[in-house]
């Protein structure tokens, strides 16, 4: 069994949003400076159900890969603390501000590149732009079936059985393998790798990958989706009272202005 966990390195989403700035020429979102980037949050839940199933079956393999600048190497070694077994980081200028579909071009490529992927689990939606599409994208262009929304993954016999997590229910789904499933927060909290488990991390194999590495020319990657502006929404709150000498009047006042503007 051969798994590969896709991971995202985000600015930091444990700190106010306010801190945070907006470049509306550069169409791009200013974190504050000295803060570290982390790995975005469901994509860390994606390494912990890869784990639970490696805990199950001592011989699965977990690559975690991702997609980056150099940076995003942290974000795989964060997985291989977490006991992943190998890392792969696709890294290129060419890269550079895909949109979701080429992101997702770029990962199916790695992972058609490794050759013998049973399952790919990606989080439910990365932290930073919360699209939620690149997992089911990634399904499409391999070929497999994909279930979303994932509280518990479990293997076996050659199929994927999954609870995925609906408004008002759980769905139990079963899949054959090959299959990519993505994965929620109701799955539980990812593993806190121990100090000689981060120390391990340094010395598992990690490949680095570029677009040729993988088959791909800038020209495969240029994106479908277009930014047409990025922004901070400007908010203007009034507060009006409702004069009057008992809550009855108050209410009635209440009343007569909503009738006003039409909005009763």
């Amino acid at each position: 069994m051969h798994i590969v966990v896709c991971v995202k390195q985000v600015p930091d989403w444990d700190i106010p949003p306010s801190s945070f700035k907006v470049d509306e020429g550069a169409k791009k979102v200013v974190p504050p400076a000295g803060v570290a980037p982390v790995v975005s949050q469901f994509d860390a839940i994606a390494v912990e159900a890869a784990m639970r199933i490696k805990d199950a079956d001592a011989s699965t393999k977990v690559t975690v890969m991702s997609l980056g600048p150099a940076t995003a190497r942290d974000a795989i070694k964060n997985g291989l603390a977490m006991g992943a077994d190998e890392g792969a980081l696709l890294t290129d200028d060419v890269f550079n501000n895909l949109d979701s579909l080429g992101t997702a071009n770029v990962l199916a490529a790695a992972i058609k590149k490794l050759g013998d992927v049973d399952l790919v689990l990606t989080g439910r939606q990365a932290v930073d732009w919360d699209l939620g599409v690149t997992g089911t994208y990634i399904a499409e262009i391999i070929g497999a079936p994909v279930v979303t929304f994932a509280k518990s993954v479990t293997v076996s016999g050659g199929n994927v059985t999954v609870e995925r997590v609906l408004p008002d229910a759980v769905e139990t789904v079963e899949s054959p393998l090959p299959a990519v499933v993505t994965v929620s927060n109701e799955l539980g909290e990812p593993r806190y790798p121990k100090l000689q488990q981060i120390m391990a991390a340094t010395k598992k194999p990690m490949n680095t990958w570029a677009a040729a590495d993988v088959g791909l020319d800038a020209g495969a990657l240029a994106p479908k989706l277009t930014l047409e502006a990025l922004y901070v929404p400007v908010v203007d709150t009034k507060v009006e009272l409702m004069e009057g000498d008992t809550p009855e009047e108050q209410a009635m006042a209440l009343a007569r202005r909503l009738k006003e503007a039409k909005l009763i």
